[in-house]
C-alpha cells in the first residue's frame, strides 16, 4: 500500500529526463498488465519489460538494418537499467524472444497505455463538450518473402503482400488512440466496428465518405457514439416533404439505402449541414441532432482537423521510416507493426505532454523534432555523444517541439505526381422525396423498432 501510494504521489510530478516521460506513461500497472498478458518466459535471458523495451527503441533509434539498431536499442536498455539482469546479445534471439509473445498481448499493453492517456489528459480532450476522434486506414508495403505473398497477397493482379491498418486519432492534439491490423485487402468499417469499444465517453467521430454504411452507422447510434461523417452522392437521403436542394443549408434528413429499405430496416435520422470550405461545397451527416449541442462552427473546426489522421500516416510511414515493414514472415509483420504503432502513440503522448495545456487554441506537437530529441538522449545515455544539448532537461527541449500553426491557404501540391490521378472531392448527396408506399413503410419500421 505504502509503495502504491509513492508512485501516486511521483505520478503528479512533471516528468524531466526521456526515461522518466517514458516511465509517466508506462506505470507500474501497465508492466503488470503486460507481465500477465506475456506470461513467465522459461529458458531465455529475455524477460518481457527488457523484449518490450528494445521493441519501442528500434522504433525510434536510427540505423540501415535490423542488427544496427538493435545494437543501439540494447546498449540503451542495459545504460538505463544497469541495475537488472543483462539480456541477450544477438538479434536472432531477441526475435526468437518476441516470436513466443502472443499478439494479444501487445494489444493489451495498448489498452493499458490507452488507459493512461485518458487518465493524463483527461481535460485536453474535450473539446466543445466533445473528444474528437478522426478515422482513417492506409497500407504498408510488406517484404515479397513466399509466407507473406501467401497470407498477405492484396488481391489478385499479384501487388506485393500489404498490411492494412485503420488508426483512429485524437484530433485536438494529434494522439494516436487506437489501431488495428489487416490483410491487405480489408474493409476500414469493419476495422471500425471491432474499434468502437475502444472510444471514449463523449466521442465525437469524424471520418470521410468511405465510412458511409448502414451497418456502421446503425451500430454507432446503437452504442450511443456521436459521428461527423463527409456524404457522397453514394448516400441517399430522403425527405417527408419536397426539399429544394440549391438552399439547403441544415436540416433533419433520413439516411435509408434500398438495400435497407428491402430488409425492412429503420431509417436513420440524421442532420446533414452543408458548409463551404475554401471554395468547394462539404455535406456533413451527424448524429447530433441539437444544433445548440454541435454548432457550425464546431462541426467545420472538427471535419477540417480529420487531416490529422493523414499527419499520423506521414509520421509513421516518412519521419519512422515505415512505408515498407521489414520482417519476412506474418508472425513478426504483427509484431513489427504493432510495436511501431505503439511507439508512436508514445512519442506523440511525449510531445503533447510538454505542450502548454491551457493554449488559447490546441496546439500539436512536432513528430520530427521530438524524435530527434530521443534520438539524442539515446546517444547521451549510450556515451555516443556528448555536446551542448545537456545544458537543458529533456522536458525543456520538448517544450519547443511544436509545429507550425499557421493556416495554410493554397494547395501544397507543388508539381502533379505522374501516374497518379488528381483527387476528385465527393459529389452532393442525393436528397429524394418519400412517395406514399416509402413513408408507410418508414412508419411501419419505426413503430417495429419500438415495439422491440
Amino acid at each position: 500500500m505504502a509503495r502504491t501510494n509513492s508512485w501516486s504521489r511521483r505520478s503528479l510530478i512533471a516528468p524531466e529526463s526521456f526515461l522518466e516521460c517514458l516511465r509517466y506513461f508506462l506505470t507500474p500497472q501497465v508492466w503488470k498488465q503486460a507481465h500477465q498478458a506475456i506470461g513467465p518466459f522459461r529458458g531465455s535471458r529475455w524477460r518481457p519489460q527488457a523484449l518490450l523495451f528494445v521493441l519501442l527503441t528500434l522504433t525510434w533509434c536510427w540505423g540501415e538494418s535490423l542488427p544496427e539498431r538493435f545494437e543501439t536499442a540494447r546498449a540503451f536498455y542495459v545504460a538505463s537499467y544497469q541495475k537488472r539482469r543483462r539480456p541477450g546479445q544477438t538479434s536472432e534471439g531477441w526475435q526468437k524472444a518476441l516470436a513466443r509473445v502472443p499478439a494479444a498481448a501487445l494489444r493489451v499493453v495498448a489498452a493499458a497505455v490507452r488507459s493512461r492517456l485518458h487518465q493524463v489528459f483527461a481535460h485536453r480532450l474535450i473539446v466543445d463538450g466533445f473528444i474528437p476522434l478522426g478515422c482513417d486506414g492506409s497500407r504498408l508495403q510488406c517484404p515479397r518473402s513466399r509466407e507473406l505473398e501467401t497470407r498477405l497477397q492484396a488481391g489478385q493482379d499479384q501487388r506485393p503482400p500489404q498490411v492494412w491498418v485503420t488508426a483512429v486519432v485524437q484530433l485536438s492534439l494529434g494522439l494516436l488512440w487506437s489501431w488495428r491490423l489487416g490483410k491487405g485487402t480489408a474493409s476500414e468499417r469493419n476495422h471500425l466496428l471491432h474499434l468502437v469499444a475502444t472510444l471514449p465517453r463523449r466521442a465525437l467521430l469524424v471520418a470521410d465518405a468511405g465510412y458511409v454504411g448502414y451497418e456502421l452507422l446503425e451500430a454507432l447510434l446503437r452504442q450511443r457514439v456521436a459521428f461527423l461523417i463527409r456524404l457522397s452522392a453514394a448516400a441517399p437521403l430522403y425527405t417527408p416533404e419536397r426539399l429544394a436542394r440549391s438552399r439547403f443549408r441544415e436540416g433533419v434528413l433520413y439516411y435509408w439505402p434500398q438495400w435497407a429499405q428491402r430488409h425492412q430496416q429503420q431509417p436513420l435520422r440524421v442532420r446533414v449541414l452543408r458548409l463551404r470550405s475554401r471554395g468547394s461545397e462539404v455535406w456533413l451527416m451527424t448524429s447530433v441532432l441539437d444544433p445548440a449541442r454541435l454548432t457550425r462552427s464546431t462541426a467545420s473546426t472538427f471535419y477540417r482537423w480529420r487531416w490529422r489522421n493523414e499527419s499520423l500516416f506521414r509520421t509513421y510511414k516518412r519521419t519512422l521510416g515505415k512505408v515498407k515493414l521489414t520482417s519476412r514472415t506474418i508472425t513478426m509483420i504483427h509484431r513489427e507493426a504493432e510495436g511501431s504503432l505503439l511507439a508512436v502513440q508514445l512519442l506523440l503522448a511525449q510531445g503533447a505532454l510538454a505542450l502548454p495545456p491551457r493554449a488559447a487554441r490546441p496546439l500539436q506537437p512536432s513528430a520530427r523534432q521530438v524524435l530527434l530529441e530521443i534520438r539524442a538522449e539515446v546517444r547521451n545515455v549510450t556515451g555516443m555523444y556528448l555536446g551542448p544539448r545537456q545544458r537543458q532537461t529533456y522536458a525543456e527541449r520538448l517544450r519547443g517541439a511544436r509545429r507550425d500553426s499557421r493556416r495554410r491557404r493554397r494547395n501544397q501540391v507543388r508539381r502533379r505526381w505522374p501516374g497518379r490521378a488528381d483527387h476528385q472531392p465527393p459529389r452532393p448527396p442525393r436528397i429524394l422525396k418519400m412517395g406514399t408506399n416509402l413513408k408507410e413503410l418508414m412508419a411501419k419500421t419505426l413503430h417495429t423498432a419500438e415495439a422491440g
